[in-house]
C-alpha cells in the first residue's frame, strides 16, 4: 500500500509548496514512485511543475486537472472521472502530478452542502466527501505509486477536511513567527473536531462497497522554514530565534497533546521538529523558472559563482525529512 502524506498548515507564506516540490523529487530519485496532488486552489505547485501551455491543457475539457476529476460531482451529473496524472519528464525517477485548478474552489461549496447528510451516512453525500480520496486510490493502483504527497491550501475549510481525512500522515511547515504559533492552536482544535465527525460518519455508514476516508491522519511533526541565517549559535537572526524557540512547546500543547495516542508519531526523543530549511532567497526563482529542484540548477539555468555551490549543497537540507518519510513508508 502507498503512503499518503499531506503537507498542511492553516498559515500561508511558509514555503510549503517549494518544500514539497523538493522532497518529492528526492524521493523519486531514490527509487520511490511518487504522486503529487495539487489541492491548493492557488495552484502554486502546478505552476512550479508545468509550463503555461501544459497548465492550459490540463484545464481543458479533456484535461487532467483535479477539477476535471470531480467536475461530474460538482455538476451533479456523475461520479469521479479518472484522468491520468502528468508524468514529469524532467524528474529523475517516477514522479507524477495531478495538476491544480482554480475552479476546484467550486467543489468546496458541494462538500459543505453535503456534509450534514454525510454525517448521517447518506451514500450520495459520502460519494462527494470521498471523491478525492477515491481518485487517489485509483491513481495508486494504476501507477503503482509508493508515496502520495498532497499540497493543501492554508485554510480550515471543507476541501481540506475531505483531503486530510484520506491521508495516512500529515506534517506542518511553519515559520518561526507569532502567526505560526497562533496557527497551531486553531489547527489542533479543528483536527480533533474533524476526527470526531469522521468517526460519526463511519458509525452511521452501513454499506461495504465504498471507500470512506479514515479521518484519522497521524501527525509526523513540523518543519521550520524560511528563517534567515546568521553566524550565531542558533543560526538565526535574534528576532526569529525568539519565536523559533517557542514552536516546539506550541506544537506539543496545541497539536500533539490534543490529538493524543494513536494520531501522533511517538518519536524516541519526544521532539516533533523534522528539520529546518533556511530562506534560500534568490535560488528559488531560478528553480521555478527551470521547473527543477534547486540542487539540479546549474550555470545553464543562470546560476553564477557561489550560487552554484549553494544550489548543489541545498539537497542536504532535506535529508532529515526524506529519511523520516522513508522510515514511515517502510512500516
Amino acid at each position: 500500500m502507498a503512503t499518503v502524506l499531506s503537507v498542511f498548515n492553516n498559515k500561508g507564506g511558509v514555503g510549503k509548496t517549494t518544500y514539497m516540490f523538493h522532497i518529492a523529487h528526492i524521493l523519486a530519485r531514490r527509487g520511490h514512485a511518487v504522486l503529487m496532488v495539487d489541492c491548493d486552489t492557488q495552484g502554486n505547485l502546478t505552476n512550479y511543475c508545468l509550463n503555461p501551455d501544459e497548465i492550459e491543457g490540463a484545464w481543458q475539457s479533456r484535461g487532467n486537472s483535479i477539477y476535471r476529476v470531480v467536475e461530474p460531482i460538482i455538476k451533479g451529473t456523475g461520479d469521479i472521472d479518472y484522468r491520468a496524472p502528468t508524468k514529469l519528464e524532467k524528474a529523475q525517477g517516477s514522479l507524477y502530478l495531478v495538476p491544480g485548478d482554480l475552479r476546484l474552489s467550486d467543489f468546496e461549496d458541494r462538500l459543505g452542502d453535503s456534509w450534514n447528510a454525510a454525517l448521517g451516512g447518506a451514500e450520495a453525500s459520502l460519494r462527494i466527501q470521498s471523491a478525492i480520496h477515491r481518485y487517489i486510490v485509483a491513481c495508486i493502483k494504476e501507477l503503482s505509486i509508493d508515496v502520495v504527497l498532497i499540497d493543501m491550501g492554508p485554510n480550515l475549510g471543507a476541501l481540506n477536511r475531505a483531503v486530510l481525512a484520506g491521508s495516512d500522515y500529515f506534517m506542518t511547515p511553519v515559520a518561526p513567527d507569532l502567526f505560526s504559533i497562533q496557527g497551531t492552536e486553531n489547527l489542533g482544535r479543528k483536527l480533533v473536531n474533524w476526527r470526531n465527525q469522521w468517526q460519526q460518519v463511519h458509525d452511521n455508514w452501513k454499506g461495504d462497497d465504498l471507500s470512506i476516508p479514515a479521518g484519522r491522519p497521524v501527525y509526523l511533526g513540523y518543519v521550520q522554514q524560511m528563517h534567515n541565517m546568521r553566524n550565531n549559535e542558533e543560526g538565526m537572526t535574534a528576532g526569529w530565534g525568539i519565536y523559533g524557540g517557542r514552536l516546539e512547546a506550541a506544537v506539543q500543547d496545541n497539536i500533539v497533546t490534543k490529538l493524543g495516542e494513536g494520531q501522533v508519531i511517538n518519536w524516541d526523543d519526544g521532539n516533533y521538529s523534522l528539520g529546518k530549511i533556511p530562506n534560500l532567497h534568490s535560488l528559488v526563482p531560478y528553480s521555478q523558472e527551470a521547473k527543477l529542484p534547486i540542487f539540479d540548477c546549474t550555470g545553464k539555468h543562470g546560476l553564477r559563482g557561489a550560487h552554484q555551490t549553494k544550489a548543489k549543497e541545498a539537497i542536504s537540507l532535506f535529508d532529515e525529512i526524506v529519511q523520516t518519510i522513508e522510515n514511515v513508508v517502510a512500516k
